[in-house]
């Protein structure tokens, strides 16, 4: 990640982040109501040291049924205190009795449960509420200076470090397979080395405009992007008072997520991101020749309902991100965090 540059300089400060579980707890919000009815049993858990997966599967088990028959909304980090939802198939018959699965999994505990007429699928949420403690650092000032000004200029959009894996595995694995140095018939890790490709491509483009000074800027040719959109809107003009809309909230200056179609930018916007991607042929080649289609992304994220509070040398820090946003894009806004023995790299905090 020091490839990329920080929106507020790199900080000065340093400290440690997930000492322990409860250090970073993450809660999932779906942002819908349940049917009350229909055949997919819903299951709200929370969990400690375990991974989704684990637990997608010790659940089908309790259920009778098997793994694909249990679904998620998103993937929840293993190293954390995690609320989430999980949706088991069970068309005809009734809600099962899961006393003897938490009494064998002390980790995971079973919160609410509820029914509905359709299976969870990955992306179904609006976002995660986090709440972090992050411990003895060295000038907890400066983190206070800095989440002020993350209050209000938010953060780079960063993909985190999860997503490439360690040291960067996931993006090198990515380039062999682009240049035809081996082929990857494993559908996960696929997976893994496609999404790695592309998030490091925006992760450059957005690195390049903070270079630029222009990641605040609208330029001729940006896609602009409402929240909560899908859909763009082209710069086809500066006439227009786009800048007012942008910094006003109201639209987003967006950054590539690569596919195998054109992208959408034109005049200096696309001359500016060709330039960057460009530098890249071997992720281009992998992304198009796996026909993955090309979207948006904001290039910051401003943390909703942020909120912070200063403990001797600990600041323990709450706020809200949208679906695919990392908390670690903020902490590294914030603070170096420094290694401590038995690091790990999570496939997702999402």
């Amino acid at each position: 990640m020091d490839n990329f540059l920080w929106l507020h300089g790199k900080p000065t400060s340093q400290g440690y982040i997930k000492v322990l579980p409860e250090h970073f707890v993450v809660k999932e919000n779906l942002g819908f109501s349940f049917a009350g009815h229909g055949e997919h049993f819903m299951v709200k858990i929370h969990k400690v040291g375990e991974n989704t997966k684990y637990v997608v599967n010790e659940l089908a088990k309790a259920c009778g049924v098997k793994s694909r028959d249990v679904s998620w909304a998103g993937l929840k980090d293993r190293h954390a205190v995690t609320e989430q939802w999980l949706s088991v198939h069970l068309p005809g018959k009734d809600d099962p009795d899961l006393a003897q699965f938490e009494a064998e999994h002390p980790g995971i505990k079973v919160l609410e449960t509820a029914r509905h007429d359709k299976k969870l699928r990955p992306g179904d949420l609006v976002g995660n509420w986090f709440e972090l403690r992050l411990t003895d650092i060295d000038t907890p000032a400066a983190v206070i200076e800095r989440l002020e000004k993350v209050q209000q200029q938010g953060v780079p959009n960063y993909f985190g470090e999860q997503r490439f894996g360690r040291g960067g595995n996931n993006v090198v694995k990515a380039r062999a397979w682009g240049n035809d140095e081996f082929r990857v018939r494993d559908k996960s890790k696929r997976s893994f080395y496609l999404s790695a490709a592309r998030s490091w491509l925006f992760n450059m483009v957005l690195s390049a405009r903070i270079e630029q000074q222009n990641v605040h800027t609208v330029i001729l040719g940006d896609c602009l992007q409402a929240q909560g959109r899908h859909d763009c809107t082209l710069v086809e003009s500066l006439d227009c008072d786009w800048q007012s809309k942008v910094d006003a909230g109201e639209l987003a200056i967006t950054a590539p997520m690569v596919g195998d179609n054109a992208l959408p930018t034109s005049a200096d916007a696309e001359a500016f991101e060709l330039t960057v991607i460009d530098a890249e042929l071997p992720l281009l080649k992998l992304i198009r020749d796996n026909r993955m289609r090309h979207e948006r992304r904001p290039l910051l994220l401003k943390p909703e309902q942020l909120a912070w509070q200063q403990e001797d040398n600990d600041i323990v820090v709450s706020f809200a991100l949208p679906a695919g946003c990392f908390a670690t894009a903020v902490v590294r806004e914030l603070m170096t965090v420094r290694e401590q023995e038995g690091e790990y790299y999570a496939n997702s905090d999402q």
